[in-house]
């Protein structure tokens, strides 16, 4: 009687799995996914310990209060400013970052010349390198100056929006200038993921379409866009991390104050990442405890984010194979 494949591909994986050098290998992955697990679990332990601590002593409430003063007796502080700052920003940056990524990921992948696309990905890979704190002088003596025309113009053909009324005199120190400059500081790593992602694409999905008669953006948009989907949006995440946890480059850039503005372009707001940097040096124990607590809800928003990424990629995945 014949053997069937299934059971040709299951001894074969016995065999495999009974040599020395893949047991080694498939127990050192799984003592690493527990280490991270484990590792994962002890800073929210950490964070949660030393957050009740601040949290149980704090005379307002600490999501709602738009005041930061551990100090003050009895002690007032919430993070409502900076749940606020940190939110506003980050949609700003990846409104502006995400579309030019994916454009420029097809242009070096699809319609540059191999000549051309080479050292466009070479610059673009050392963007991605390039230490946050060089990106924030850079914003502050160069892109803060320059960007008072463009509030100038917003608020004068834009103000009826209310978003981009500007009610109040300053430099462009504000929560727009520090969306805009997350978004060129994670344009690289969503630009480098996505070329690959681009680049995966099989070639005879697109050599077929292009037989059909289909024009090369047609062939981008039923090829390479819907092979691509769960790449762009694993690259979007990554970008919204480092959007989210930046600290250097918004305490430059950003003029802290703890007031909430729908007004995009006045002065003023605040991040967790900033607060934590600006106050961490000057604040006691308890102070710190403060600070900690903050982080603990940013440590929470970025894993929900992260989990709501994988959540849709995993469903992007089964759809794709029940399509199939």
């Amino acid at each position: 009687m014949a053997t069937s494949t299934p059971d040709i591909q299951r001894s074969r994986r016995a065999k495999n799995a009974s040599r020395p050098g893949d047991r080694i290998f498939s127990g050192l992955s799984r003592g690493s996914g527990i280490t991270l697990l484990v590792i994962m679990a002890a800073i929210a332990v950490f964070l949660t310990y030393r957050a009740v601590l601040a949290i149980s002593k704090d005379s307002t409430n600490f999501f709602t209060t738009f005041e930061w003063n551990p100090a003050a007796n009895p002690p007032a502080f919430g993070i409502a400013v900076l749940a606020f700052g940190t939110i506003v920003s980050s949609i700003i940056a990846m409104l502006i970052a995400v579309p030019v990524a994916i454009g420029i990921a097809l242009f070096i992948s699809h319609y540059a010349p191999r000549r051309m696309a080479k050292p466009l990905a070479y610059v673009v890979d050392l963007l991605a390198a390039v230490p946050s704190i060089i990106y924030g002088l850079w914003g502050a003596i160069f892109l803060v100056p320059y960007l008072d025309g463009l509030n100038q113009w917003l608020d004068q053909y834009m103000g009826w929006t209310y978003i981009f009324d500007k009610s109040s005199d300053g430099v462009a120190r504000n929560l727009f200038t520090v969306g805009i400059l997350l978004a060129i500081m994670i344009l690289p790593i969503i630009t480098n993921v996505t070329r690959e992602v681009f680049l995966q694409v099989p070639r005879m999905h697109e050599e077929a379409a292009l037989a059909l008669g289909a024009t090369r953006w047609e062939v981008i948009r039923m090829s390479v866009l819907p092979f691509g989907r769960s790449g762009i949006i694993s690259a979007s995440m990554l970008g919204l991390g480092r959007a989210l946890g930046e600290t250097m480059a918004v305490a430059v850039v950003l003029s802290p104050s703890f007031l909430i503005s729908g007004h995009l372009l006045d002065p003023g707001g605040g991040t967790f990442a900033q607060n934590i940097a600006a106050k961490f040096n000057e604040a006691n124990e308890f102070g710190r405890d403060a600070l900690i607590a903050s982080g603990l809800v940013l440590f929470a928003i970025t894993l929900l984010v992260n989990g709501a990424a994988r959540w849709i990629i995993g469903r992007r995945k089964e759809y794709s194979g029940a399509a199939a």
